[in-house]
């Protein structure tokens, strides 16, 4: 239970953060090779033969160091300075090749150093920068003077990547606070579950224990008043497994306006849109139980499975519906089956106990749950009528 109501740590991370961090995060930083085809170029222009190749494997060499180093790339931040200073050798023999053009991996060398954060990155940058700038006129095999462009463009791409980087350690830092957040939830939950078991056990079983033996004392002596005892014991028992029942599914506490405050926060703490109603005056009192219930058990399959972006629950005086845009509908398929466990079966058997009916399954946007507590056919009090029904049949 404490499970199903938080989620998985991992199914958070794993979920829309774990698409947008992984083959695409590396689109941006890979993007700017292409200034590399100006060091290209300058091997084309001043070597030929055995050295241009040695020239060109020197820049794919380079260019491969580059990823490596980057922060999501396999050297990590406690390697990052030894992988810039091999890219400096790298540049530094370059330049036999490509002369001048060869100063453009400067760019790279700083973006490297800003992705480490502090304040030895600027520092560092500025150093690069009068590098490429005033190299080209210190050498005048060269035949050129100062690289002034360089003067803007390196710290301007190193800047650019700076910000990069920032909202990549940010995004990293959002995702594994919500799986926290997600991870205290189910810890609470089942530290509730232990204080309610303790709770209900600890006077209930003293007692059982008691009774019991005191109507095996009495049973040869007074077996009317044995009898009564063995009675009282059973019905204890009997009281003792209802309250069991009740602290495991949090029966006690559960609310319509609790548990659509509970989901919001678990759903906003998933990275999930949540579009909730603004108030619950338009449910009958005698329904808010039952809705508290399905609105517990739907959030919960959109958190755990739906790998959704939004979530919409919408109420009406005999209704309740909850609709995802996601795109993980297979797990949750076998939810609603007869012997599939406790989920949506359980539901169902709650919303039919009272008269009502309940439909699950794919719709155009993702994946609808609807509850309607009557059994004659939806009127037009009820959005979508005919697109759930289409849904149901599916």
């Amino acid at each position: 239970m404490a499970d199903q109501a938080a989620g998985d740590p991992e199914e958070v991370i794993d979920g829309p953060w774990h698409w947008r961090g992984g083959w695409q995060r590396w689109i941006f930083p890979a993007v700017w090779l292409i200034y590399l085809g100006q060091t290209l170029g300058g091997i084309g222009t001043y070597t030929d033969g055995l050295a241009s190749v040695v020239g060109i494997v020197i820049l794919v060499v380079f260019a491969v160091g580059y990823l490596y180093g980057l922060p999501f790339g396999a050297a990590g931040q406690d390697h990052v300075w030894w992988v810039i200073a091999v890219l400096a050798v790298l540049t530094l023999a370059e330049t036999f090749f490509a002369h001048q053009d060869a100063l453009v991996m400067c760019v790279f060398i700083a973006v490297l150093a800003m992705s480490r954060g502090g304040r030895s990155g600027p520092i560092f940058v500025a150093a690069m920068t009068v590098v490429a700038v005033v190299t080209p006129a210190l050498i005048p095999s060269w035949h050129t003077g100062a690289d002034w462009d360089m003067l803007v463009t390196l710290p301007l791409v190193a800047g650019a990547m700076y910000g990069f980087f920032t909202i990549i350690r940010s995004a990293r830092e959002l995702a594994a606070a919500r799986a926290e957040v997600v991870r205290l939830a189910a810890e609470n939950e089942r530290t509730r579950i232990a204080r309610d078991l303790h709770d209900v056990l600890g006077h209930s079983l003293t007692t059982i224990t008691v009774k019991s033996a005191l109507a095996a004392r009495l049973i040869e002596r007074d077996p009317g008043r044995a009898a009564r005892e063995i009675a009282e014991v059973e019905a204890l028992s009997r009281s003792t497994l209802s309250d069991v029942r009740a602290a495991v599914a949090g029966y006690r506490d559960i609310t319509l306006a609790g548990e659509l405050a509970t989901a919001r926060h678990v759903l906003q703490s998933a990275g999930i849109a949540a579009q909730l109603p603004g108030s619950i005056d338009v449910v009958p009192g005698e329904l808010h139980e039952l809705f508290a219930w399905a609105v517990r058990e739907g959030v919960t399959n959109v958190v755990r499975h739906a790998r959704a972006t939004t979530c919409t629950i919408t109420l009406g005086p005999s209704w309740l519906q909850i609709d995802d845009d996601g795109t993980g509908v297979a797990p949750r398929i076998p939810a609603a089956r007869p012997g599939s466990g406790t989920g949506l079966l359980g539901l169902r058997e709650r919303v039919e106990a009272a008269g009502g009916t309940v439909i699950s399954g794919p719709s155009p946007i993702g994946w609808t749950l609807r509850i309607d507590v009557r059994v004659a056919p939806l009127t037009e009090e009820s959005p979508a009528t005919d697109a759930t029904r289409t849904r149901s049949a599916s």
